[in-house]
């Protein structure tokens, strides 16, 4: 059994690791679109692709995931203790990169290959969540 970090500081510690992870994985499809599309124009044209271009659909279940995590980080309930178990688990799935395919396993595979920034940034999340 995974032994949860539960601790404000331990919750942290993933969120960081998380948004590190995210950061590496939006630069490297940054790279890949502009590498087809050219240069994009400005942050705010980045945002748009991200929150509506298909080439970067994949990532936003992790988006998902990371927003919900925090938002219940700071609960000392039952319940909140369950959904941050609960939300951890569906990390580690998420997480395992699998090789071929489209969705989020196969894309993120594609990104650990292609971005040395990324992998480092997923063992240091697979470090924190113990997987």
């Amino acid at each position: 059994m995974h032994q949860e970090p539960h601790t404000s500081a331990e919750l942290h510690q993933l969120s960081k690791a998380l948004l590190r992870l995210h950061k590496s994985l939006l630069d490297g499809e940054q790279a890949a679109y502009e590498r087809i599309h050219g240069p994009i124009p400005s942050n705010g044209a980045f945002l748009q692709l991200v929150l509506g271009d298909p080439a970067f659909a994949w990532l936003r279940h992790l988006s998902k995931l990371m927003a919900e995590l925090d938002d219940v980080a700071d609960t000392r309930d039952a319940a909140g203790a369950e959904k941050i178990s609960n939300l951890m688990a569906s990390l580690r799935i998420l997480l395992t990169p699998v090789e071929g395919g489209e969705a989020f396993g196969g894309r993120y595979h594609e990104a650990l290959q292609r971005d040395p920034e990324a992998v480092l940034a997923h063992a240091a999340v697979k470090n924190v969540l113990g997987a």
